[in-house]
């Protein structure tokens, strides 16, 4: 069974992409200048709200279970991490943007979450790959509030997503013996 969860931990944030892709090419308003991703999300102003939050919640689904299912097994201090990231991703689908404040804060955990996740995985498996999946992302992110590029926060919210992303693919594919 650990082998098979493992799969998850790499369908599960492909399918947030493919929804994520999906939410902004369908969304004739979102602009990675402008928007933060979970624009697409809000469900009185996006047209793609279901589409966007169905893929995160599910995706959210998938890398808990990859999580307590095979991770935690790897990885016992990852695997609750990232079950935590997982569950906080779940929660910016279910507390979208009209939530205010709670939107606000989920979202925050999610990305802090996320970044401690490979904080832990690099500690606990010498993986360089979650060392530099950590730093990139705190790098979109600082560069972001200090203003060196012009752009919408959806910016840093997708590098810093994709940099996670390897880290998790990598133990997904550890787990299995590919790598």
């Amino acid at each position: 069974m650990r082998g098979k969860a493992a799969l998850l931990g790499i369908a599960g944030p492909l399918i947030a992409y493919m929804f994520i892709g999906l939410s902004i090419g369908l969304s004739p308003s979102f602009s990675w200048y402008r928007n933060a991703l979970s624009d697409l999300g809000h469900a009185q102003k996006s047209n793609v709200s279901p589409i966007f939050n169905f893929g995160l919640l599910l995706s959210g689904f998938l890398i808990t279970i990859y999580s307590v299912k095979s991770l935690i097994n790897y990885a016992k201090y990852t695997g609750i991490s990232v079950a935590f990231s997982a569950l906080m991703l779940q929660a910016v689908a279910a507390f979208d943007e009209i939530y205010g404040r709670i939107h606000f804060v989920v979202s925050v955990l999610f990305f802090v979450s996320a970044g401690i996740s490979c904080i832990i995985y690099f500690v606990e498996k010498r993986s360089l790959i979650a060392l530099m999946s950590f730093l990139t992302g705190l790098l979109a992110w600082l560069t972001y509030w200090f203003g060196v590029y012009n752009a919408g926060i959806a910016v840093p919210e997708i590098i810093s997503a994709i940099a996670v992303t390897l880290c998790i693919i990598q133990s997904a594919l550890k787990i299995i013996g590919v790598l």
